[in-house]
C-alpha cells in the first residue's frame, strides 16, 4: 500500500495564515498538520508517500526532507515553473497531480491512499482498505456522517443501500440535502482509476473524476468509518481545531512542554512575571517567550515561541504565532495573530499596515532590534 498527500493548493479560504505558509504547514499544537498525517500513515504501515507541491513548495520539502526521520520515504512532485528566477505555482488539480506522478514514474502500481493535506484524522487505514477491497471498488471515498444542520458546510455524498455512490451535492442547504454523509477528502485508489485522468490537464478529483466514475457506472463506493476528522480548510475551522486539541478533546494529542501551574504549560526558557498576572488554562507559552506583569491569559490560548506580551495584555481564547509582540494594555479576544495580520475566529482580517493598527502588535524581533539600536545610540 502506498500513499499520496495532496499539498499543492494555495489555501485561499484560510488566508492570511497561508500568505507565508502552505496549508499543510499550518501548525496544530506547534506541529504542521501534515506531520500528523505522515505519522498516521507510518503507524498504519504505509512507508512510501508522494506529495504534490505548488504553493511555497520549499517550506514543505525543507521540513519533511526524504521522510527518514518519520520512518517513511517521501517523494515530491512540483507543479509550476520558473520565470525570471521566481517559482510560479501552477497546480494541476488534485487528480491532475496524481496523473503527472503516474506518467513520470508509474508510482501508483498498487492500492493507494490519497489524503488532503489540511486535516487531522485518526482513521484505521488498514480497515478502510480491507473494506475497499471487499467491495471490489476501483475508487472508494471515506465518508463521515455529520449533523444535518452542518451539511451546508461540506460536499455531500449520496449513495445507495450498498454504499455505491450515485451523486454528489456541493454544500446543499439542510432542506435540499439528500444525505448527511460528507466527503472527508480521504480516498482509496486502484491503479486503473488513474487511466481515467487526462494527462497534462487541470483535473480535480471531486468535481471531475468522481462524476466521471458515476457516469461510467464503475465500482465507486462510500466507506462509512468511525473516526475523528478535524478539517482546517477555513480560519473558523482552524480556530475551532486549536480550541478542541487544547481542551484535550482529541485523543492522542497532549500539550507540549512542562506544566508549571495547573493548566499552564511552557516551553524552554520562558519568562513570566507573576505580579498581578492571571493565567486560566489551558494555555501554552512557547520557548523564549516573555509575559510581563499584570497580563491576563484566558484559555484555551496558544502563545508561540519567542513572543512578548507587555504589561497588562489580555488574551482570551486566542492564538499567537511565533515572534509576536503585543503592546501594553492591548486585548485580543478569540483572535489569531500571524505575522502582519490579525484575524478573528470568523475570518475578519486586519493588517498592521492599516491606519492606527501598527502600534497594537509587531514582530518581536524587529522591536528588539529597534531597542538595541536605540540603546547603542
Amino acid at each position: 500500500m502506498k500513499a499520496m498527500i495532496l499539498a499543492a493548493g494555495k489555501g485561499t479560504r484560510i488566508r492570511p495564515l497561508t500568505y507565508e505558509l502552505p496549508k499543510p504547514m499550518i501548525p496544530i499544537m506547534g506541529k504542521p498538520v501534515m506531520e500528523y498525517l505522515v505519522e498516521l500513515l507510518a503507524h498504519n504501515g504505509v512507508k512510501e508517500i508522494m506529495v504534490n507541491l505548488s504553493h511555497l513548495p520549499q517550506r514543505i520539502e525543507q521540513y519533511f526532507g526524504d521522510g527518514r526521520r518519520f520512518g517513511v520515504e517521501i517523494g515530491y512532485s512540483f507543479e509550476g515553473y520558473i520565470q525570471n528566477d521566481e517559482i510560479v505555482p501552477f497546480a494541476l488539480g488534485s487528480a491532475g497531480g496524481l496523473r503527472k506522478i503516474q506518467d513520470f514514474g508509474g508510482f501508483f502500481d498498487e492500492t493507494t491512499v490519497v489524503l488532503c493535506g489540511d486535516a487531522m484524522v485518526d482513521l484505521d487505514i488498514a480497515a478502510a482498505v480491507r473494506e475497499h477491497k471487499r467491495r471490489g471498488a476501483i475508487v472508494s471515498l471515506v465518508a463521515k456522517e455529520v449533523p444535518w444542520e452542518e451539511v451546508s458546510s461540506y460536499g455531500v455524498v449520496v449513495a445507495d443501500e450498498d454504499g455505491r455512490i450515485t451523486s454528489f451535492q456541493e454544500k446543499p442547504g439542510q432542506d435540499e440535502a439528500k444525505s448527511n454523509l460528507i466527503n472527508t477528502g480521504i480516498y482509496i485508489f486502484e491503479p486503473e482509476a488513474l487511466d481515467l485522468i487526462p494527462p497534462g490537464q487541470i483535473f480535480d478529483i471531486g468535481s471531475d473524476l468522481f462524476p466521471l466514475l458515476v457516469e461510467k457506472g464503475l465500482p465507486f463506493y462510500a466507506l462509512r468509518q468511525d473516526f475523528h476528522w478535524i478539517d482546517i480548510g477555513k480560519v473558523s475551522d482552524y480556530w475551532q481545531a486549536m480550541q478542541r486539541v487544547m481542551l484535550g478533546e482529541v485523543d492522542g494529542i497532549k500539550m507540549p512542554g512542562r506544566e508549571v501551574r495547573p493548566g499552564v504549560w511552557v516551553g524552554l526558557n520562558v519568562r513570566i512575571d507573576w505580579r498581578g498576572t492571571r493565567i486560566d488554562g489551558p494555555a501554552y507559552i512557547g520557548s523564549g517567550s516573555h509575559i510581563e506583569a499584570g497580563c491576563q491569559i484566558i484559555g484555551p490560548t496558544w502563545i508561540g515561541q519567542s513572543c512578548h506580551l507587555q504589561a497588562d495584555v489580555k488574551l482570551t481564547r486566542s492564538i499567537l504565532f511565533e515572534h509576536t509582540r503585543v503592546r501594553a494594555g492591548v486585548e485580543f479576544n478569540e483572535q489569531i495573530v500571524v505575522g502582519d495580520y490579525c484575524v478573528s475566529k470568523h475570518g475578519e482580517t486586519v493588517s498592521v499596515d492599516e491606519i492606527g493598527i501598527e502600534w497594537i502588535w509587531c514582530d518581536a524581533r524587529n522591536a528588539e532590534l529597534a531597542e538595541h539600536r536605540h540603546m547603542a545610540s
